[in-house]
């Protein structure tokens, strides 16, 4: 039996002191390619990224879903046959734990699972990894989903992996901190086989460009309630 082909798109913006360890944390027996999409970084992590192996792609445009929609362009413009059969996201700050990959590819390799979010609220998470306002965000966005989608979930954690083709089949469009929550909720009206499995979550290096500031929380939770509701 063929082995699935797994590749990894990871949206970066100024995380040169992060970007290689999550790199070199990647299981590489499990992935074909790395991606790292930087997004319109003013330091060296597209340098940093390059020297541990990642293939980098350019993503001028700033928000965390232009970075993600970047990486899913490049592997589409790839032949039929060279495109993967499964992707997975993850933050470059170094505040998933890559090496948890096979935990997290396992639903779908085993069984016809669709897409596995990896679930910070059911896993272990360090104090102080998430903010108070994530938290809540998080609960509000899940809850919100069980109640209009019929869909349980537990977190909008951005450690994930889908299958290529049903992703492509989401036709996903947002470009910044709505991404998450998009899939999640259209995959919900898809009628989707979707799975969490817990994983951990450690203190990010460096600051959140979301949860690190006031005016951050207020644009993603806006966004994230607006998603939710504009896809109904």
């Amino acid at each position: 039996m063929k082995a699935a082909v797994v590749d990894v798109i990871i949206p970066a913006y100024n995380e040169e002191a992060s970007i290689g360890l999550v790199l070199d944390a990647i299981p590489k027996s499990l992935v074909r390619e790395m991606i790292v999409c930087n997004n319109a970084s003013t330091d060296t992590t597209a340098a940093v990224a390059e020297s541990h192996g990642a293939t980098v792609l350019l993503q001028p445009k700033k928000g965390y879903g232009s970075a993600c929609l970047k990486g899913i362009a490049y592997l589409t413009e790839k032949p039929k046959d060279q495109q993967p059969d499964i992707v997975v996201f993850l933050d470059g700050d170094y505040s998933d734990h890559p090496e948890e990959m096979a935990a997290l590819l396992a639903p779908i390799l085993q069984t016809d699972t669709d897409l596995v979010i990896g679930s910070r609220a059911l896993g272990d998470m360090e104090k102080g990894a998430m903010q108070p306002q994530q938290i809540f965000g998080n609960w509000l966005a899940t809850t919100l989903i069980r109640i209009i989608y019929k869909y349980e979930f537990t977190d909008l954690g951005p450690f994930r992996a889908i299958r290529f083709d049903r992703l492509l089949e989401m036709k996903m469009q947002d470009p910044d901190f709505g991404w998450t929550v998009e899939m999640q909720v259209r995959a919900a009206k898809m009628k989707m086989k979707c799975q969490e499995i817990p994983v951990s979550y450690r203190r990010r290096i460096g600051i959140s460009k979301v949860s690190g500031t006031v005016k951050g929380s207020i644009l993603a939770g806006h966004k994230i309630l607006w998603t939710i509701f504009k896809l109904l």
